[in-house]
C-alpha cells in the first residue's frame, strides 16, 4: 500500500471554505475517475499560526495506481483551479511512503 501525502495552508477565513471544497467536489470527484488501485482519502487540518494547514493522505495499492491518478511524473501535486483560489500557498510535490501498518479500532 502507498500513502501519497500533501500539505496546503490556507488563511482561517478561507479554511471553511476549502474544506467544503474538498468534501462536496474535490474528494467525490477523484473516487468518480474509477481509478483502479485507489484506496481512499483522508483529510487533516489544525491551525498553525497565522495559517491552517490540511493534510491530505491518499491511499493506493501501488505506484502503478498512483500514476494512474497522477500521471507519469506522479510526485506533482494535484490542486485543480478552485483550490488554487483558496490556498495561500501548497507542496509543488507529493511524497509518497510504504504504508507498513495500519491499525485499526478495536
Amino acid at each position: 500500500m502507498i500513502a501519497r501525502v500533501w500539505h496546503g495552508w490556507t488563511s482561517p477565513a478561507d479554511a471553511d471554505a476549502y474544506e467544503r471544497l474538498l468534501r462536496e467536489e474535490v474528494f467525490p470527484g477523484i473516487a468518480a475517475r474509477g481509478i483502479d488501485g485507489f484506496e481512499g482519502i483522508d483529510l487533516l487540518r489544525r491551525e498553525a499560526g497565522p495559517e491552517v494547514e490540511c493534510v491530505t493522505i491518499m491511499r493506493f495499492a501501488s505506484l502503478d495506481a498512483v500514476r494512474a491518478f497522477a500521471g507519469d511524473d506522479h510526485e506533482v501535486a494535484y490542486v485543480p483551479d478552485p483550490a488554487r483560489a483558496l490556498l495561500a500557498r501548497w507542496d509543488e510535490r507529493a511524497s509518497h511512503f510504504d504504508l507498513k501498518e495500519s491499525v485499526g479500532r478495536a
